[in-house]
């Protein structure tokens, strides 16, 4: 799907991504957003294809517990992290520049491609991270997979 922005145009591209991350945290663990239950941070690591590895906090009771699953093997569904990222480094996140906002992180098994970048490359391109790439800060590295808690 290269090009994406350009066939379809770029507002019609982050207008997806908005119903696409809009929609996912309410319905992808199955419950509506006022179920949810806010629990202590919990910390995990995950890797994409570079090998990188990225530390995100989870502060949702079922996202930490969807978490959980995916790295026992309890589950392989919705594998991949999505969630807006703040351009500021988190003091649990080194040597990286940027964290996902931990209230805004999901999982996924499929998004659209203009959310998708490895780890390094966000690194290296996060000035010009909210604009064509990574509109609305959204980032769904399409090779993201957990690899422990910490």
């Amino acid at each position: 799907m290269p090009g994406l922005a350009r066939k379809i145009g770029l507002p019609l591209a982050a207008a997806a991504l908005a119903v696409l991350t809009a929609v996912a945290p309410a319905t992808a663990a199955g419950t509506s957003g006022a179920a949810r239950q806010a629990a202590a941070p919990a910390y995990f690591t995950m890797t994409d294809i570079t090998g990188a590895r990225f530390v995100l906090q989870l502060t949702d009771a079922g996202k930490i517990a969807h978490a959980r699953a995916l790295l026992s093997g309890e589950t392989t569904d919705r594998p991949h992290v999505v969630g807006r990222i703040r351009k500021v480094p988190a003091p649990y996140n080194a040597p990286w520049s940027y964290h996902y906002q931990p209230e805004t992180v999901d999982f996924f098994d499929v998004a659209i491609e203009v959310c998708d970048a490895v780890i390094p490359y966000v690194e290296d391109h996060l000035d010009e991270a909210g604009g064509p790439f990574l509109p609305g800060l959204v980032w769904c590295p399409w090779t993201s997979r957990l690899v422990n808690e910490l």
